[in-house]
Order: C-alpha cells, then structure tokens, then sequence
C-alpha cells in the first residue's frame, strides 16, 4: 500500500530530501535543506526570502534591517526562520547570504512545482509538520534595542574590501 500511494502521489520534498544529502554541498546548505524538510511550501519559500532579505540588509547597512531582523528572530512563531538562521549564524555574511540564496531558488522552485502538480492532477505527498507547536520551544531574543554584529559580520574572508 506504501509504495502504491508513493507511486500516484508528487513527493514534495523530494529536492530537499536530495540536497540534504548530497556530499557535494556543504554542511550548512545541508542543515538548511533539512530545516526546510515539511515545511509548508509557502511559509517555507516566504519566511525564507523573508529572513534573507532582513540579512541583506543589515550587511548592506540598510536601516531597516536589524529591526526586521531582532522581530523575526523575536517571534512567537515556530523555530522555521530561527533554524535557518542560527543553522548560519557565525559563518560569514557572505557564506550565509549564499546559502540562504541556494534555498530560496530551491524553495521557490518546490513552491511552482507545487502548484502545477495542485492544479493538474491534485495529488501531492502530504507533509508531515517538522515542529510540534506553532510556539517558540526555547528562549526567544529581545526584540527591543540594538544587537552588536560580530566578527561574521565585518571579518568574513569572503569580503573584499
């Protein structure tokens, strides 16, 4: 019966699935491919792109970035962007940027993929929630003042100056 309703049905995360354990991509990409696991096609691809550009713009100095940065990350929704986030934290600007880029293309793909398979034949694997609660599990960050960027920020090898 398994293999009957894997065979008629689209495995949504199936590309995660791969890129998670494929030994050519890194760690991180392979944690974050895994954090994205379940997700639901649309929070995922959009809590991501969300994340990104809040990252972005904090490095790019953009005054708006650490405010939307401390509220996401402040949140009292599940761990999704928290994961992603701290799955990167400490790597250097430039290594997080390109893998929370690597996910979003991936993302965004799995979410029209999605879609076409919803609208033509209705028939996709459903997704088995990664989190246990819509809740934070953890001690959640202040969301009120300013944070101090570290190092990864400023000193990434990857920054040309």
């Amino acid at each position: 019966m398994e293999s009957e309703f894997i065979g008629k049905y689209f495995d949504t995360d199936i590309v995660l699935r791969d890129a998670s354990v494929d030994p050519h991509n890194r760690p991180t990409r392979r944690m974050i491919a895994n954090a994205a696991i379940g997700v639901e096609v649309d929070d995922a691809y959009y809590s991501l792109r969300e994340l990104r550009e809040a990252v972005a713009w904090v490095h790019e100095g953009d005054p708006r970035g650490k405010p939307k940065l401390k509220r996401m990350l402040a949140n009292e929704c599940d761990d999704y962007q928290r994961c992603l986030y701290y799955a990167l934290a400490g790597r250097g600007i430039v290594q997080m940027l390109d893998d929370l880029e690597w996910l979003e293309e991936i993302l965004e793909a799995r979410a029209r993929i999605v879609g076409v398979v919803r609208r033509t034949t209705g028939r996709s694997m459903p997704l088995v929630a990664p989190y246990v609660s819509a809740e934070p599990d953890g001690i959640l960050p202040a969301p009120e003042g300013d944070f101090r960027q570290g190092p990864s920020w400023y000193l990434d090898p990857s920054l040309t100056h």
